[in-house]
């Protein structure tokens, strides 16, 4: 169910005793004292964040948990994807034992998908499991990474390989902090928007299509649209929690996705992960075209719309050369959503019916790929 006040958003990830709220609507960082304060035991928070959010939120943040008499230390880490990595973990993990942090205080995430995936867990493996607070602080975040559980970090063999499915005890999703995002990151967060509506309601896509200029100016048509993206995920979550069915469905793009992130060495100048998601939105639409799952009319619908809000639609849109398909494949295989050695993906039957494709065969994959590679 989701609750509805004039300026706030409740949406509810129902897990029977572990169940959290998502909060979304303006001020809940100056509320961030009060809301955590009527939830927990302990007195003691962590708060990790990044060198790009500390300076406009860590110190509001702060003395939102002074006003409540909670004891609060900071870690700040360098921004980036890279910061998804042991070193960091290790630092994270030192940083919440020196503060002494015990099973009833908590660890917060202030910060984008990097630093929520990493912190969640490094809360999931301290003392075996730490109470965990997400404070998301770009789009992506507040709709997708925040929501969930799932953590961990990146390694050399690819993107979130290393990690613990850990779940928030509460999520905070402030709509004001979104005005400090760079169009940019604005458009990659709006990617994981437009997913949900082509993974299962095509009603909502077809509303995207209609407000996208709405979402992006803000206001009550941006709180409504982050409201859906996440009322989706909390349903998907709480009839499958470990993706072992239909949670999987919320990876459709994430597998090509993805491994233009490991091709292109997750370097944010070249592609950063919603607009991989994007183009492999507009891929697993075009795959499926090319098995005759779908209608190539639907890939040119979403490759449209995704163009109109000025997200990167092919592979040709990334800067720089790319490897062989062979080697994308590499990364592909690697992905987590391979089972016993078999391609899986998300593909697609039209606009909102995406279903879990087991068996791929590599030997079309490749094909598509190389098709699809600049010459």
């Amino acid at each position: 169910m989701t609750a509805e006040t004039p300026a706030r958003r409740t949406v509810r990830v129902e897990l029977g005793e572990r169940a959290y709220d998502i909060l979304i609507g303006p001020g809940l960082i100056a509320a961030a004292g009060h809301e955590i304060a009527s939830r927990m035991k302990g007195r003691k928070i962590a708060v990790v964040t990044d060198e790009h959010v500390a300076p406009l939120y860590l110190a509001p943040l702060m003395a939102a948990l002074e006003r409540e008499g909670i004891a609060a230390v900071s870690l700040v880490l360098p921004a980036g994807e890279k910061t998804k990595s042991f070193e960091p973990l290790t630092r994270v993990c030192d940083s919440i034992l020196a503060a002494r942090i015990e099973r009833n205080d908590a660890v917060v995430a202030l910060g984008g998908g990097v630093i929520g995936d990493l912190t969640g867990f490094a809360a999931g493996i301290v003392r075996r499991g730490s109470r965990f607070i997400q404070v998301p602080t770009s789009l992506l975040a507040q709709v997708d990474s925040s929501v969930g559980g799932k953590t961990g970090i990146n390694t050399a063999h690819g993107k979130n390989l290393v990690g613990v499915f850990h779940q928030p005890d509460l999520v905070l999703a402030d709509t004001d902090v979104l005005s400090s995002l760079s169009p940019r990151e604005f458009r990659a967060g709006y990617a994981e928007v437009a997913k949900y509506g082509l993974i299962d309601k095509p009603e909502f896509f077809a509303w995207l299509e209609r407000n996208w200029q709405d979402v992006f100016s803000g206001g009550p048509t941006r709180i409504e649209a982050i409201a859906t993206s996440c009322q989706a995920k909390a349903d998907v979550v709480a009839a499958d929690e470990r993706e072992h069915g239909r949670r999987a469905l919320l990876n459709l793009g994430h597998t090509f996705g993805h491994a233009l992130e490991a091709a292109t060495g997750y370097d944010s100048s070249r592609l950063v992960h919603g607009e991989g998601v994007a183009i492999g939105m507009v891929l697993a639409h075009a795959f499926s075209a090319r098995l005759n799952l779908s209608s190539p009319d639907d890939t040119r619908r979403v490759e449209a719309h995704l163009k109109a809000v000025g997200l990167p639609t092919a592979v040709n849109d990334i800067p720089g050369g790319l490897p062989p398909a062979e080697v994308l494949m590499d990364a592909i295989a690697q992905d987590k959503k391979v089972k016993a050695g078999k391609l899986t993906f998300i593909l697609t039957h039209g606009i909102g019916r995406s279903f879990v494709a087991d068996d791929v065969p590599q030997s079309e994959v490749i094909a598509f790929l190389r098709d699809n590679l600049p010459q």
